[in-house]
């Protein structure tokens, strides 16, 4: 049986303390500071574009989870007018399959990952909340939209 100093790993841990508190930072502090995420980042919003979106339902039909509801009325020049297109993403799993599938390019993956809401009902979004109002949606999918998008900012890369 081999006796220790009473103390010597009380003075170990210290000193592991002490030469981590005057070292550099090396995590980033989320709210002060936030990074870029990637170009083809799928975030938790859904962006639709209404010019192009012909109402063919082809991304509710495909989405896994059945979380997007359009409702259409017949339009002039044989095509839909879009009068509801609604997103639950309480449920949604961004898995972009609904992306992938519209045959029209009206559907894209967003930024947004901070879409937290105190109320179940608030996590339904309406057609105006979907809108491409001035916001970019990410290249997945779309790899066209690489030369407009800021490039990815790692932790490495951070200046102080």
């Amino acid at each position: 049986m081999k006796f220790e100093r009473y103390g010597a790993g009380i003075a170990k841990g210290l000193t592991v303390t002490l030469r981590n508190l005057v070292r550099r930072r090396v995590t980033t502090q989320y709210p002060e500071q936030r990074l870029v995420v990637s170009r083809r980042t799928r975030g938790n919003e859904l962006i639709w574009d209404k010019e192009k979106c012909t109402g063919c339902a082809t991304c509710a039909k495909t989405c896994p989870q059945g979380v997007i509801h359009i409702e259409t009325s017949p339009g002039e020049e044989n095509n839909y007018t879009v009068e509801k297109f609604e997103v639950d993403t309480g449920y949604c799993i961004s898995c972009g399959l609904c992306v992938e599938a519209c045959p029209y390019n009206a559907l894209f993956m967003g930024y947004a990952f901070e879409l937290a809401k105190y109320r179940r009902g608030a996590l339904m979004l309406k057609r105006d909340q979907l809108m491409m109002d001035g916001r970019k949606p990410s290249s997945y999918f779309h790899p066209e939209l690489d030369d407009t998008l800021p490039e990815q900012t790692l932790l490495i890369e951070r200046k102080e």
